[in-house]
This record gives structure tokens, sequence and C-alpha cells, in this order.
């Protein structure tokens, strides 16, 4: 008898059988923490990253067929967004420093957000050179016992885990002396105090750590080279939050497109002209953007996050001011006006 051999899938064919199957497992199941966790199961997290993982071990530029797929479909990311501390910059470090045990445990919660994620690298006198940190991690034996602070942590206040870089060797220049850990937020000792905007929200928060023991397998990396780690963290965070933009004509540039549509027919003619240029020239500043963008999450993705997320960081802050402004002109006296209790969107769908 004469054995049948089947050609293997390319990688287009796989990620497109996979992607069918999740499709259908959507249907019939309505839980979307089931579905992010199906996902994974498939390797449809990560695409890059390795089989096991969330991953297939393809090209990143099959990610952006997934999510754009699943964005057709109607079906909710949401979670890269709820958790995007750690989907965008906790799991690429995880992979490139993580022991097998640590991507086991931590990556496929952190992708279904049963697990949110923080990260505590600022300080009151450490911003700008993180590298002059001050809260100290000493070996004792039986793992580290940490005491410091750390501020401006976003969603501290929701995490079970936190990405944490802190001194081990006070006596080396302050680059080499750094140590890279993940902690739990939960421990004794972890305070978490709340930092209250002038809108009333609290999305960020003082953390305060004293005398908080964390075991050695929850480090990232060699003891000393926590600086790299930390770097290849904040690589991947400019990327993560420089595009987040939602697909083409997401984002903020939305927010701005769906106000001029219902308030360009109350301007005068003459003004409306102006506002009308304007309103174009951002669009197109903010697809410029989306497509650095992507193409600096195709570098990260691939392990070389590169300089792209930091352009685009900076370009987005930028380019969203610029655009609120305009909402503001646009909506006059009543652009003053906010919903009562300015909800804190972010953090209730990232809880729930």
């Amino acid at each position: 008898m004469t054995k049948i051999e089947t050609k293997p899938l390319d990688a287009e064919e796989l990620v497109k059988s996979k992607l069918q199957e999740l499709i259908d497992f959507r249907k019939e199941n309505n839980d979307i923490k089931e579905f992010w966790g199906k996902q994974f199961d498939l390797g449809l997290a990560w695409v890059q990253f390795p089989e096991g993982a969330g991953g297939l071990g393809l090209n990143p530029k099959y990610q952006l067929m997934v999510i754009e797929t699943l964005r057709n479909e109607g079906i909710s990311q949401q979670n890269r967004v709820a958790n995007i501390l750690g989907i965008g910059m906790g799991a690429p470090t995880i992979i490139e420093y993580g022991t097998e045990e640590q991507i086991s445990k931590y990556l496929r919660p952190m992708f279904t957000t049963e697990e949110i994620w923080c990260q505590l690298f600022s300080e009151p006198g450490s911003g700008s050179d993180l590298a002059s940190l001050s809260t100290k991690a000493v070996d004792d034996g039986d793992g580290y016992i940490v005491n410091g602070q750390k501020v401006w942590t976003t969603l501290g206040h929701l995490a079970k885990w936190g990405l944490i870089v802190t001194r081990t060797d006070p006596n080396v220049p302050k680059h080499r002396g750094l140590t890279f850990f993940i902690v739990d937020m939960e421990s004794e000792g972890v305070d978490v105090r709340p930092l209250r905007q002038i809108t009333g929200e609290a999305e960020f928060n003082e953390v305060f750590l004293t005398d908080v023991r964390i075991a050695d397998n929850q480090r990232l990396g060699d003891e000393g080279d926590g600086w790299r780690v930390a770097i290849t963290t904040l690589m991947n965070e400019r990327v993560a939050l420089g595009g987040g933009s939602g697909g083409k004509g997401g984002g903020p540039i939305r927010t701005l497109m769906n106000l001029w549509s219902t308030k360009k027919d109350e301007l005068g003619e003459h003004d409306r002209k102006v506002m009308r240029d304007q309103v174009a020239d951002l669009w197109i500043k903010a697809e410029i953007l989306r497509l650095t963008n992507q193409r600096a999450k195709v570098m990260a993705k691939s392990g070389d996050a590169g300089p792209g997320g930091s352009v685009g960081k900076l370009f987005s802050a930028e380019l969203n001011q610029k655009i609120f402004e305009t909402c503001m002109s646009l909506e006059g006296a009543e652009g003053m006006l906010h919903p009562a209790g300015y909800p804190m969107v972010r953090s209730e769908e990232a809880h729930g």
C-alpha cells in the first residue's frame, strides 16, 4: 500500500488554520478570558514566541494578521490594553531573560488578564535617570530583602505582579549595580497608595516596599545585569505605549474625526475651511505614526526593539496633544466639561 505523504502547512496557512479554529471556538464560548486562553494555547498570543509560550516560532509579521482578523470579526483584544504593562513589556522581557519555569508560570495568566502586571522603575529621586535608583535588594542567603519606594506605578493597585529594578551593589558604577526581579504585589511589606490626579483619577500609585522578600527564582537575568534587562523592558514599553492606535483611523484621531463630523456644520464657512485643513493634516500625521509604529512592533517582536519605539512614543505624545487641542477648539466652551467622576476606564477594564 502506497504511503500518502501530506505536505506541511506553510506559515501563513498555519496561522489561518489556527485563526479559523479560534474563531469557531468563540462562536461556542462567550467567556472572553477563556477565549484569550485558547488564543494563547493555539500560539496566537505572540506568534513570534516559542511554541508552548503563546507562540509558533514564526515571523512577527503574522501577529498583525491575527490582530487584524480578530478585529474584523469584532472579537475583543482589549487584554492588550488592560494588561499593557504585562503583555506589551513584561512578556518580551520574560521570553528573553526568563527561565522555562518563569515562562510557563507567568505568560498565560498574563495574556488572559487573570494576573495584572505593573512596572516599578521610577522613584522620587530617580525619574529620567533610572540608574540612580536607591531601592535596595540585599541577598540574605535565602533570597533577597527589598526596601525602597517607587512612584508613578500605573495599575499598581490592581497588579498581582510587578517588574522591579533594585540596587544590589552600591560599590560599583550605578549602571552595573542593578538587579531585575519579578515581585509579588501581594507580598507582606508591599504598600500601594493612590496618587490622585486633578481629574479625580488614581491610575498611578506610589509603592512602598518594607522588608519585602523576593525569592532568587523571581530574578530575571543575572545579579548586576538589571540595567540590560530594564533597557529591554523600556524599549518594548515605547513600542507598546507609542503604538496603541487601534488600527487605521483609530485611537485619538478617531475621537477627532467623530467630533468633526458632528461639529463642522455649526462652523462658519471660513472657520470650517481652516479647521478642515487642520483635521486633514492631523489625520495624515496619525497615519504616518501608525505605519511607523507598525514597523517598530515588527522589529521589537523579532528581538530588536531599536529606536523606532522611542520615536513613536515621542511623536504620539506631541500628536495627541495637538489632536485634543483641536478637539477643544471644535467643542468651544463645552470642551471645559467632562463626565461626572471622570471614571478610570482602563483600570476598571483590567479589573473586570
